[in-house]
């Protein structure tokens, strides 16, 4: 996989409150450059939901209602958010959780295109004994007590599936054939499939 040919790309990671639809409480995105993840989050942030984090929730990501009491609201934050997002591809694990919950907080944002690991690692990594996000890094080897911050923090989870990300992209010998197994249907990126009749002229 020669990395260099990879367009502009963030691994994103979202924590919610637990509310349905869920109000976000926490985003992180990691650049990849290089075929490596850039340590420094290139947006990590906390955020005040409008209503309260759910006691579930909590005991998922660890965040308490005191933690973001006095973090920014999403209207203070969206503009950098959208920023950061604009004309990139995004990866996350089970990217249709992040992507629908970025695409309901930014109206009218759409990424270049949307890489799912989880989707990745289901093709690439069929015998592993499970395909969550701890199952495929203790699978695959890789090693997280390098990377700040605690599991089920949004920088440390996006930074942990980039690794996830680079460490299955080297299955693939080039970007459009990782893309054709990554992203999912009907998600900004995905190859469409010319119909055959709508093709031949009669």
């Amino acid at each position: 996989m020669d990395f260099g040919t990879w367009p502009p790309l963030l691994v994103v990671d979202v924590e919610g409150n637990g509310a349905t639809p869920p109000d976000l409480v926490e985003v992180a995105a990691i650049r990849i450059e290089g075929g490596r993840p850039v340590p420094q989050p290139a947006l990590c942030t906390l955020i005040q939901p409008p209503r309260p984090i759910s006691r579930f929730a909590t005991r998922v990501h660890h965040l308490t209602n005191q933690d973001v009491a006095d973090a920014p609201v999403w209207t203070d934050v969206a503009p950098a958010v959208r920023a950061a997002l604009r004309d990139v591809w995004i990866a996350a694990h089970n990217a249709h959780v992040d992507y629908r919950v970025l695409e309901r907080h930014l109206p009218g944002w759409e990424p270049a295109g949307v890489l799912d690991t989880l989707r990745l690692a289901r093709t690439a990594l069929p015998e592993a004994p499970g395909h969550g996000l701890d199952a495929l890094l203790a699978h695959t080897g890789i090693t997280t007590g390098d990377i700040p911050g605690r599991r089920h923090r949004a920088a440390f989870d996006a930074h942990a599936t980039a690794r996830l990300l680079l460490t299955l992209a080297g299955r693939y010998p080039t970007w459009d054939a990782l893309t054709a197994v990554a992203v999912p249907p009907g998600l900004p990126g995905a190859v469409t499939v010319p119909d055959h009749e709508e093709q031949t002229l009669w």
